[in-house]
């Protein structure tokens, strides 16, 4: 028998949970692995994947072949945090849809966060929205290398109009964590701005989202 259900680890740390305690987060992803991992201790396997990755929320993002460098991590586990991934994006995604977008840019960066967090390449989504301001669909325009994604505004506008879009939202991850625009980022959001112009379509923001933390172009002034 292992050492953590001997001792009665996992259910004291269950009980902890139930009593609404603060976990730590090696702690959070133990209990995580106890389904995934049913008779082993997984307090080891935790603490390692914390220390390869930095935090609770990078390991659930982190890419399935890393995951599985990390001794004891196989494809149940990753299996099991894809889907609880999933999950968050669908919590995120609906909490989104049901609110207006122009006044919740913290609710645009959670829902994002949790899709592009851990990303080794960028990718640019587009979030269409009616004359409410509330979400028609989210799209990925485009992927790309480490530090650049190809945009075609042409594309993107073309899509507004398909939808009958009043408005959108430009957002993109920097996978090196810091989310100071490029000139590049600068140049394609004038671009796609001096085209929705005609269109009567605006363009309410561009967020870089990085590691931990974002920038909004608006606030920035370039939009």
């Amino acid at each position: 028998m292992s050492v953590d259900l001997s001792s009665g680890h996992r259910d004291r740390l269950r009980a902890r949970f139930d009593r609404g305690e603060t976990l730590p987060e090696y702690e959070l992803l133990e209990l995580l692995l106890f389904r995934s991992i049913p008779r082993r201790d997984t307090k080891p396997i935790a603490k390692a994947l914390i220390a390869e990755f930095g935090s609770f929320a990078a390991v659930l993002a982190a890419p399935a072949a890393r995951l599985m460098d990390v001794s004891g991590v196989g494809e149940r586990v990753v299996g099991d945090f894809r889907l609880i991934r999933a999950a968050a994006e669908r919590l995120t995604h609906d909490a989104l849809a049901d609110r207006v977008v122009l006044s919740s840019t913290d609710a645009v960066v959670d829902f994002y966060r949790a899709r592009l967090r851990g990303l080794e390449r960028e990718e640019f989504h587009v979030l269409y929205l009616d004359k409410k301001n509330k979400m028609l669909v989210s799209e990925c325009a485009g992927a790309g290398t480490v530090d650049h994604t190809p945009v075609y505004p042409r594309e993107v506008l073309k899509r507004a109009l398909e939808l009958g879009a009043s408005a959108i939202v430009l957002i993109h991850n920097h996978p090196s964590g810091d989310p100071a625009p490029s000139r590049a980022d600068i140049a394609v959001t004038a671009k796609i701005i001096d085209g929705a112009r005609p269109l009567g379509l605006a363009v309410h923001d561009h967020i870089i989202i990085g590691a931990n933390t974002y920038i909004s172009l608006r606030s920035e002034g370039y939009v």
